[in-house]
């Protein structure tokens, strides 16, 4: 009998995220997400999978952004044929992101076909496609949340509401392998408890194993009050000064939303009347219509404001939707009195490349970054004080106003993160992922101090851990996860 746990990504890093769980030589994974970031990590996509496909049993989703989901249709594509177990609203979302993903992929593979075909190279293929995409569709089972389900011949699964983004899920899994039982929990990414829109993440009692996210595990956001007098400010002063045009990349599943919801609840307060407010992305837009749809999942707060004004939608009103490319264009004629709400969040994609090429080196324009942005992304580079930027062959000048404003995030932070550990009945022993090695040591530390009983570490590429040995931590060498 064998019950083990190897961790295939997010490691000590913030992208990519992937566990695979073996029990009795059947395999499960936990997401299957793509690795983001500068051009060396884009590329490790294409690397191998470090088991095979064709023999993962099943995969459980724990929400729908793309370092957690992305993989997928590569997965389908090399031989997986399971089921993907996940929420219903992660399994609406991961419609319109993965078809988005599988159009960058073939983009961008043409355009760096197109520099291999003058250096007399074969050309690639993308990493995956639009077809594998209507694959991993077909394969999509969807659940709602406190729903016991069995997945796997010894694995029963229980999604709860995670807080992060629609859809997104906190995972029970209890195991059993004719012997022993074990019960683990993985976090997925963990949102913030009194947050717009959503409910807050729900808490778990006990486990034998815990895996949670770190992201923020070295700092802590500014109070909500603070986060919106932050934003008030900013706005009052560009506002006061005759300044030009507010850009704000957003992730188009979550934080546009949360932008859309503000500016319905505050825009007057802000003194906003003057300025014309877009959402200028397709998929944001498509994930709006499906945050409507899922009306019942939303926090009370928001059901009631929309019971109280019900020809007033807040995520349909105060904001102009833009999905015509040349619409998009004819913005970028405008230079002042315009606040751009546009993808990609982390600046490597979508229409805010070119909006912040045209509004990039006025003075007088303001950039928002308001989500985490992964190392070597131009966002990251924004937030790091760069002072040019190259966007499409061309260097930009950084003349505009940087605002971080670290309030917004939906991933739990420190104090958060903690909270919601310290839940857990007699300190359960923890693996840290999903984030960055500075958050998990200054993580770790904190957890030294506030909870001395339990036994953290944080997870290393390639590491197997034996479940059945729980609660002591008992590492395998790698190939055990694959051992007959």
């Amino acid at each position: 009998m064998s019950m083990t746990l190897q961790f295939i990504g997010a490691t000590e890093e913030v992208t990519g995220s992937c566990h695979l769980l073996t029990l009795n030589q059947r395999q499960l994974l936990l997401d299957c997400g793509m690795i983001q970031g500068g051009k060396t990590d884009v590329a490790r996509n294409r690397e191998p999978f470090e088991f095979s496909p064709a023999d993962i049993f099943a995969v459980v989703l724990s929400h729908a952004h793309i370092d957690h989901s992305g993989r997928l249709p590569a997965l389908v594509k090399q031989g997986f044929d399971g089921p993907i177990y996940t929420h219903k609203a992660t399994a609406e979302l991961c419609e319109i992101l993965l078809r988005d993903a599988a159009k960058l992929q073939q983009r961008d593979t043409e355009r760096v076909n197109k520099r291999r075909e003058k250096q007399q190279l074969q050309p690639l293929e993308p990493l995956f496609t639009e077809e594998d995409v209507e694959q991993v569709l077909n394969h999509l089972i969807p659940l709602e949340y406190e729903q016991l389900v069995p997945v796997m011949p010894g694995v029963d699964i229980m999604l709860h509401d995670a807080g992060h983004i629609l859809g997104s899920a906190l995972v029970e899994l209890f195991l059993e392998d004719g012997e022993r039982q074990r019960k683990v929990v993985f976090s997925g990414d963990l949102g913030r408890k009194g947050m717009p829109i959503l409910r807050d993440p729900e808490l778990i009692d006990s486990a034998d194993l815990v895996l949670m996210e770190s992201t923020y595990g070295e700092r802590l956001h500014r109070s909500w009050e603070d986060t919106l007098e932050e934003l008030k400010a900013i706005f009052a002063k560009t506002i006061q000064s005759s300044r030009g045009n507010i850009l704000i990349p957003a992730f188009s599943v979550g934080r546009a939303q949360e932008l859309i919801y503000l500016f319905h609840l505050y825009a007057k307060e802000w003194q906003l009347s003057g300025w014309s407010i877009v959402l200028d992305s397709p998929m944001a837009i498509e994930a709006t219509r499906i945050y409507v749809r899922n009306y019942p999942l939303m926090d009370e707060d928001f059901q009631q404001l929309t019971q109280m004004h019900p020809g007033v939608h807040p995520l349909l009103s105060q904001v102009r939707f833009i999905r015509d490319t040349e619409e998009s264009m004819s913005l970028n004629d405008i230079d002042h009195g315009l606040i751009i709400i546009a993808g990609s969040g982390m600046c490597n994609g979508g229409r805010i490349r070119c909006h912040l090429q045209h509004n990039l080196a006025r003075p007088n324009s303001d950039v928002i970054i308001c989500g985490f942005q992964a190392l070597g992304t131009p966002g990251r580079l924004l937030v790091d004080g760069a002072e040019e930027l190259t966007i499409s062959g061309q260097s930009i000048p950084v003349r505009a106003k940087i605002h971080t404003v670290g309030g917004l995030s939906a991933h739990a932070d420190q104090a958060e993160l903690l909270r919601w550990y310290q839940h857990f009945a007699k300190a359960p022993p923890l693996i840290l992922v999903h984030g960055e090695p500075n958050a998990q040591q200054a993580l770790l530390a904190k957890l030294a101090q506030q909870c001395p009983d339990t036994h953290a570490v944080i997870a290393q590429h390639g590491d197997t851990l034996d479940l059945s040995a729980l609660p002591e931590l008992v590492w395998l060498p790698a190939a055990a996860a694959f051992a007959e």
